[in-house]
């Protein structure tokens, strides 16, 4: 960590303090749970429908969500909604996973984990409206590092596989995220204050109903209809979102499942593929400052298409397995960093600067909403052969790789500056 960035974390002020001291209790907890929730679905006695049809029940959710988030924000108020929220979609589904005997608790507790897109929105208002502008940058470069590193926490779920196996492991690991999310709440809601803009916004929307308050996105969709390159940032982003939910739902499926690894070396699989990611971030994106984006974007397709294919080639058995397999996680981990921090960077370089909540609260119902039916079909795929998912990504792959060239082909101009904040 540079040293900009440590005096940015020693001179934050109280709400952005509190979000980001906070911020590793979301690394003690649910990311010890979250990389190992299908197999322990599997486990449980779920099959490979019921398993990518839970991912679409919570992609539908919090699709839902993402549409009333922003009203619900300006309605209960930063502190108040993110309290709230959080403990619908974080605590009370650990309470369910971990208690968890079959489909319909996992169905039950995916629809209430949709919830999370209200604190998505909430918790970012608390974390930035009230910080000094020029902060925001490394604060949110903070928040990433956090999320980065909490993956080396994943030791911890590694002993416990080896130790008490996958179910009993998983149920510990989930009352330890209700313990630890129920923490971070309270904390955040006892040490915050909500902020000038929350306060602001709550007397507006004093007496209006979220109807109401919804009920202004009209013009909206106007205003992302005319423009090609939020169209194009759009399009880019439920692509990535497509190739990431199958990613996350059915990778550990196709490790365990076909070729046949324990349960506990997939933790140091996370490792591998965190610590790319950390060395992209320090290594790589600071040398992103040109004004085209299609090199990059084009990169993170190929490095990612490449990695899908040696994953679907790794054999199941032989003295390569692990060889390939770590390859593979190698040209994921760089492709995956690429594309989904460019692919934000689209929406942040294309929206609307005077509309920018409510275009990016639309256009991540639609992108939720549009990527959803692939945890069904991904499951529908996995049922037939763990292959067919990833095969699916390498046609959704190629998509985007000509998405990509033939946008910059017929657009040629360079692209504006990427906004901060």
């Amino acid at each position: 960590m540079d040293k900009s960035l440590i005096k940015t974390l020693k001179s934050l002020k109280r709400n952005p303090k509190v979000c980001v001291y906070t911020e590793p209790l979301w690394g003690l907890s649910m990311n010890l749970c979250l990389p190992y929730a299908s197999v322990y679905m599997l486990a449980l006695g779920l099959n490979d429908f019921q398993v990518g049809l839970t991912a679409t029940i919570a992609m539908l959710s919090q699709g839902v969500f993402a549409f009333l988030s922003g009203p619900i924000t300006d309605k209960l108020g930063r502190r108040k909604a993110t309290a709230i929220f959080d403990f619908i979609a974080w605590c009370i589904p650990c309470l369910i996973w971990w208690r968890a005997e079959g489909f319909w608790f996992f169905a039950v507790a995916a629809l209430l984990n949709g919830a999370m897109q209200v604190p998505t929105n909430s918790w970012n208002c608390l974390l930035i409206e009230d910080a000094e502008k020029s902060q925001i940058t490394a604060i949110n470069s903070l928040i990433a590092i956090c999320g980065q590193l909490s993956v080396f926490f994943v030791p911890i779920s590694a002993i416990l596989f080896s130790r008490l196996t996958l179910v009993p492991a998983m149920r510990i690991l989930y009352i330890n995220a209700f313990v630890l999310m129920t923490i971070k709440a309270v904390l955040l809601y006892v040490i915050s204050r909500e902020t000038k803009m929350g306060t602001i916004r709550m007397e507006e929307s004093r007496g209006k109903s979220l109807f109401s308050l919804a009920s202004g996105y009209g013009p909206v969709l106007r205003i992302i209809g005319k423009s090609k390159g939020t169209i194009f940032a759009l399009f880019v982003n439920i692509l990535v979102g497509i190739v990431g939910l199958i990613s996350i739902t059915f990778w550990p499926v196709i490790v365990t499942q076909k070729l046949l690894l324990p349960d506990y070396l997939l933790p140091f699989f996370m490792i591998v593929r965190s610590a790319v990611a950390i060395l992209f971030f320090f290594l790589v994106v600071p040398r992103l400052t040109g004004r085209f984006l299609k090199a990059p974007l084009l990169v993170g397709f190929v490095c990612l298409f490449i990695g899908q294919v040696l994953l679907i080639l790794t054999p199941v058995e032989g003295p390569f397995q692990l060889v390939i397999l770590c390859v593979s996680l190698l040209f994921e981990g760089f492709g995956v960093s690429f594309l989904f921090m460019l692919a934000k960077s689209l929406i942040d370089l294309y929206v609307n600067p005077e509309e920018r909540a409510r275009v990016q609260a639309i256009l991540n119902m639609i992108i939720l909403a549009a990527t959803s039916p692939f945890g069904w079909i991904g499951g529908i795929l996995s049922g037939i052969s763990r292959d067919l998912p990833f095969a699916l990504n390498l046609a959704v792959l190629t998509v985007g790789f000509f998405t990509v060239f033939v946008y910059y082909w017929k657009n040629p101009q360079p692209d504006a500056p990427v906004h901060e904040g």
